[in-house]
């Protein structure tokens, strides 16, 4: 009798930031459990550029901006620890992590397409319509571009 191939899992990427929305306990709640695979995605900051000297005229020190961007790796590696803890108790999923320096819109909308998810899911902070409109909403953002289904998770009601 010839060996029957398990079906192939999903590809699922979770979009992870700093805010508690988006570090809930996704794993077990997107994951069926056939060989899917979890890809936690962080956006970095792009690190920022400065000129020796600013319109006011300080002086930045390279120790400054060394030290800006140590914290965003800090941060990054804060944040993909805290997710992975929290996916470790899920034995039935594989789990990568993807850290990309960009605008977070455009960095999970590029994942999406490069490993050609079959589902996103991200938090929402909940913001409202006037925050919105001045900063935008990635959640937003994705689910009109992102070329997979999107499941974007709120924060339960207090």
């Amino acid at each position: 009798m010839a060996d029957v191939a398990e079906p192939e899992g999903r590809k699922i990427i979770v979009a992870v930031d700093d805010g508690e929305e988006s570090i809930g306990d996704h794993c077990g709640q997107t994951s069926s459990g056939a060989r899917d695979t979890l890809v936690l995605v962080y956006a970095r900051p792009t690190p920022p550029l400065f000129s020796a000297m600013d319109g006011t005229g300080v002086l930045f020190s390279e120790e400054i901006t060394a030290s800006l961007v140590k914290y965003s790796r800090d941060l990054a590696d804060s944040v993909m620890e805290k997710a992975q803890n929290i996916c470790k108790n899920h034995s039935n999923v594989k789990v990568e992590v993807k850290v990309t320096i960009g605008d977070a819109r455009d960095v999970i909308c590029t994942t999406v397409d490069r490993i050609k998810a079959d589902i996103l899911v991200m938090g929402s902070h909940g913001y409202g319509f006037i925050k919105r409109a001045f900063i935008g909403s990635v959640s937003d953002y994705c689910s009109k571009n992102a070329k997979c289904p999107v499941i974007i998770v709120k924060r339960p009601a207090v």
